[in-house]
């Protein structure tokens, strides 16, 4: 029986350390691949957000606005946005294209412990994570909020959508995870 794929691309990766980068005047804190692999967007407790081009190894985007770390960073399904969560309660989302942010959103009232895009280019929403003990979704369209999802008795770690929109899961430390359908979200 020959081995898997995965197997493989493991063993050469697995071999040793290709590339390491710095830029960040702390702990870096979160990371998101780009969609197309060729981009990393790195958050860190310096409060800065960088983009880094994995073929040249250099940072291409310095994202700079908010007031405390950045907990959380996400491409969007687009390519051209990207989502940064906070401990200043804030998510902001980030035209690369423009090399600024174009929204910021007040998502919670504790640290954004979370930030993910779910859906596709065309119909995508963000899911916020919080010590507020809450998540939320917001919609594509303004960043409007859709739902707020409660229920743990903690603050909420992180947070995650099924590939086809139908569920979305939350981690909290009161040491459970929720499963949400599309029904109880709507």
């Amino acid at each position: 029986m020959s081995p898997c794929y995965c197997e493989q691309v493991w063993c050469r990766l697995s071999s040793g350390i290709n590339a390491e980068y710095g830029g960040h005047s702390g702990p870096v804190y979160s990371l998101s691949f780009h969609q197309d692999g060729s981009l990393l967007a790195t958050g860190g407790l310096d409060s800065y957000c960088r983009v880094w081009d994995l073929r040249t190894g250099r940072a291409v985007l310095f994202l700079e606005g908010h007031l405390k770390s950045v907990l959380s960073c996400d491409f969007a399904p687009d390519g051209y946005h990207l989502g940064t969560g906070s401990e200043d309660n804030s998510c902001k989302i980030w035209d690369l294209r423009q090399y600024r942010s174009i929204y910021t959103i007040p998502a919670h009232s504790n640290m954004v412990t979370y930030c993910k895009f779910a859906g596709t280019p065309y119909n995508s929403m963000l899911l916020t994570a919080s010590y507020d003990g809450t998540a939320k979704v917001w919609s594509h369209k303004g960043w409007m909020p859709l739902k707020s999802l409660t229920g743990h008795d903690n603050k909420v770690m992180c947070v995650d959508c099924s590939w086809d929109k139908k569920y979305i899961v939350t981690a909290s430390y009161d040491r459970t995870f929720k499963l949400w359908t599309n029904k109880s979200i709507s």
